[in-house]
């Protein structure tokens, strides 16, 4: 390494990337002699960080958790890393919106000039979808008390109110025990994935409505989520409760993937030439696919099923006489 300094940097972001590390190893991946390895975890220790190393000819370093907050040190790509997800943090958790521009300032302070040059330099300005519904705001207070129900796996007891939409002559709601397993972000808001006690299933719960009641209930043993993958169970339950559309088809579009890939959201693009590319897409019914599928505004071959075929048929009889004058008969 050229200077102590990014040695230094360097050695440390080594430590925080894996539990332990052998001295060699650390000395290979720095090309510095394990000598010098020592040393250099002496003067982190001297800052601050809590370094312990294993004796022996396995030994090794790792980096704990200390009491105090050592000065931070980032590399350009994780200084710039750092300052695109705090500048982005509202667009996907609304109500952390002054706690990251707190935080980002706090982080700014303490970087170099030519760091701090490179990350004010970098604006990133999120735009909501026009005619987006308000994000619901979410403290910051209750992610945590989520989050280490989730951790500690632990009953949740919480109040839930029903939506608007309720029969409100239903009465007051119960209070809801469930086994929390995931928190989750779909669309810009948070969700609690978990397993619902008294209706004896997954069941998953906005934020936003949740009110906790204390303490938390037992400790519960951990349940195999249907699929094995959250984010796959997430997006089945926005799509009805199922893993997948009820009517998904097939067709060729002449215009290039990329241009596909672009307002294609839960499709599957493949490309077939430079201007040609095969299509996969699910919808709630096979009119309203066929319609989606339209406003490519390119010329489609169905490949299948037959009911897309026909739906497309259906379609064009009913936008013809859209398209009829009153007075053509």
């Amino acid at each position: 390494m050229s200077t102590t300094s990014a040695r230094l940097l360097s050695l440390l972001s080594l430590l925080q990337a894996r539990r332990d590390w052998p001295g060699a190893v650390l000395a290979q991946r720095l090309g510095v002699s394990p000598r010098t390895v020592r040393r250099d975890v002496d003067r982190l220790r001297e800052l601050g960080y809590p370094i312990s190393a294993a004796k022996g000819p396995d030994g090794g370093y790792r980096l704990g958790a200390g009491s105090a907050l050592p000065p931070l040190l980032f590399d350009d790509e994780q200084a710039v890393a750092l300052t695109v997800a705090l500048q982005t943090a509202a667009t996907t958790v609304t109500g952390i919106e002054e706690a990251a521009a707190r935080a980002l300032t706090t982080v700014r302070q303490v970087m170099p000039a030519r760091l701090r040059h490179r990350v004010d330099a970098l604006r990133v300005v999120a735009v909501d979808r026009a005619g987006a519904p308000a994000k619901p705001r979410v403290e910051p207070a209750l992610l945590m008390t989520l989050s280490a129900a989730v951790h500690a796996r632990e009953v949740l007891r919480f109040d839930y109110p029903p939506a608007p939409t309720a029969d409100p002559t239903d009465g007051a709601p119960l209070p809801r025990r469930v086994q929390p397993h995931h928190l989750v972000t779909w669309g810009g808001r948070w969700y609690l994935v978990a397993w619902d006690l008294d209706r004896d299933d997954w069941r998953t719960f906005r934020v936003d409505r949740l009110r906790p009641r204390t303490p938390t209930g037992p400790r519960f043993t951990p349940r195999e989520l249907p699929g094995g993958d959250v984010a796959a169970f997430v997006a089945g339950r926005f799509r009805g409760g199922g893993g997948d559309w009820p009517c998904r088809g097939e067709v060729i579009l002449d215009l290039p993937a990329r241009t596909v890939s672009t307002w294609t959201r839960d499709g599957l693009v493949e490309e077939l030439g430079p201007d040609r590319c095969r299509l996969v897409l699910g919808a709630w019914s096979w009119p309203g696919l066929a319609a989606v599928l339209g406003r490519y505004d390119a010329d489609i071959e169905v490949v299948g099923p037959p009911e897309l075929r026909a739906a497309f048929a259906h379609l064009a009889r009913r936008y013809a006489a859209a398209a009829r004058r009153p007075d053509d008969g």
